[in-house]
Parts: structure tokens; sequence; C-alpha cells
């Protein structure tokens, strides 16, 4: 198997979620820095346009997206699992809330001035307002959560995850599966990144304990690449044959098909090429670009709208 590759940048929230369960399976990695903001040339010459952090690569196969990049790694690893059997849907379902809501809630309520003093504590004056435009652009232009609103919503949210925890170490029993590393990221950014805010677990004591147990995973065995070898990597594999699970037609369109896929409510850059898989999961394109060659990304269905190009 090629080296596991992550595209991704130290203070990002969803990569935090990626390390610590690369952590749980004891995986080694290689780490490639991106960019906060756009542009990322070097990125975006692997993905065809998706943007957002973290990206798994592997050999010519681009992953996208957390939840599918957590799928991806429990196949390669399957001990210790992050879908108990006995959970899987409900941990699913959670995590999805975390990805979505939670973490929507908890960077608006991190985002208000004095946590933006503390993440930008030095940074020059254009730079904070290049983070700023490069985040209202992945929101489409949307308005952010107002931090009051925000703050009496991490709050609820924070009580009903201290529920969950009450008598067990972690959200489903006694061993941490996916629905933790969702839950737990937006909450590293609070305790990491805006320290000055982190009073707001002090009503919930059983999350502190909880997140130091998650902390204390870590991150696996990780290594350094840059991002020429990554994409001297991609340039230099074959992807790995699609998967041989039935196609799955939802909207019409015939693999072989020109089309566009993008993110349906944040980070909305496309990515355009062939639809070569479409499986009850996820969909699988194939593109060749300059410095890349020939790559396979795939993307997860929830979470992305397919269309085919107009001719």
């Amino acid at each position: 198997m090629s080296d596991l590759i992550l595209h991704h940048y130290p203070t990002s929230p969803f990569a935090e979620k990626v390390r610590l369960i690369l952590g749980l399976k004891q995986l080694a990695w290689k780490s490639v820095f991106i960019p906060m903001i756009m542009p990322k040339p070097d990125l975006t010459a692997l993905t065809g346009g998706y943007r957002k952090t973290p990206v798994l690569q592997i050999g010519a196969d681009i992953y996208c997206d957390t939840a599918l990049i957590c799928d991806v790694l429990e196949q390669l690893a399957p001990t210790p699992t992050i879908y108990p059997d006995a959970v899987k849907g409900a941990a699913r379902i959670v995590a999805q809330w975390a990805d979505s809501a939670l973490f929507t809630a908890a960077m608006a309520y991190n985002f208000q001035p004095a946590g933006v003093a503390q993440v930008f504590a030095g940074a020059p004056a254009e730079g904070v307002q290049a983070f700023v435009a490069d985040r209202t652009a992945m929101r489409g232009g949307a308005a952010r959560m107002a931090s009051a609103d925000a703050t009496g919503t991490y709050k609820s949210y924070l009580r009903r995850i201290a529920n969950m925890l009450h008598g067990q170490d972690f959200l489903f029993g006694d061993q941490p599966c996916v629905a933790d590393f969702a839950v737990y990221h937006p909450l590293w950014f609070t305790q990491e990144r805006t320290p000055v805010l982190a009073s707001i677990f002090d009503a919930t004591p059983d999350i502190p304990a909880w997140m130091a147990r998650m902390q204390a995973i870590g991150h696996g065995k990780p290594g350094k690449c840059s991002a020429e070898e990554a994409l001297h990597v991609a340039r230099s594999a074959t992807p790995a044959p699609v998967p041989t699970e039935v196609f799955q037609d939802d909207h019409g369109i015939a693999l072989g098909s020109a089309v566009v896929i993008a993110a349906d409510n944040f980070g909305l850059e496309p990515t355009e090429g062939e639809l070569i898989a479409a499986t009850r999961t996820r969909y699988t394109l194939r593109r060749t670009d300059d410095r890349a060659g020939n790559v396979h990304v795939h993307f997860p269905r929830v979470g992305f709208t397919l269309k085919k190009v107009s001719p």
C-alpha cells in the first residue's frame, strides 16, 4: 500500500479529528502542510477544485471530506474500530450532527472578539482580513451565527454531550468511536486556540476529563512530506481499481459522464471529472492534471451534490 499522506494545517479542527483517528489506529502517515486560505494550488492540483481541510492521499487516490476519510481509515485498519456494531448507526448520526450543527455553533462562539484576538495575536491586519474574506466565501456569503446566539446554543450542546458522558469514558461506552472524534474537534479548537473562552466548559466537568482522554490518544506515527513530493507520488502511481459495488444511479447520470461535484453548503468550490463510480456511499471521479497526473478523486454522497456538465 502507498503511504498515507494527509494534506492539512496544524490548527485545522477537522484535521485534528483525522489526526486522532490515525493515532487510535497507530498508523504511520506523512504530513503535508497546506495554506489556511485560498489559493491552494498544490492541493487543488490533486483535487481538481475541492479546497477544504484535510484531504487524504493514497498514491493517486484522493479522498475528500472527513466522513469519507474515516471510512477509508477504518477499511485500512479495522482494529480498533471506530464503528462498533452495537452503536454504528447512532455514532454516525452523532458524528454528522457534530460536523455540522455543533461545529457551526462552536466556531461562531470561538470567533467572537476575544477569541479572534487570541487566534490572530501578532498577525498583520491584512492577514486577518484575508482570512475573514476566505471564510465568508466558503459560506457562500451566508452570515455567521451571531456570537450571543452561538453561546447559548453551544452551552446547550455541551450539556447534552455531558449527559452522554455521564458514568462512562466515551460517548457510547468504554472505547472511543467516530462520534467522539467528531464531537471533540470543535471543542479542541476552543480549548487550544481560544482558551480565553474555555471557561464555557466549567459547567460540564465531564467534558474536560473526556477531552483529556481523547488528547492522550495522540497522532500515531507522522512523518514529513513536501507538497511537490506528494504530487510526484500521485504522478508516479496508478489509482486503485474502483469499487465493485453496484452502480447506484439517483440522478439519471450514466457512468462515463462529465460531471461536477461540490459540497452542498460550505466550501462550494466544484471538482469536474469523469464519473467512474457511484456506490451507496461515495462518488469517484477520474481526472487528469498536468502536475498530479491521472488521479481518482473520491467524495461521500452525504453533503455533496452531483451534476452533469452541460454540453
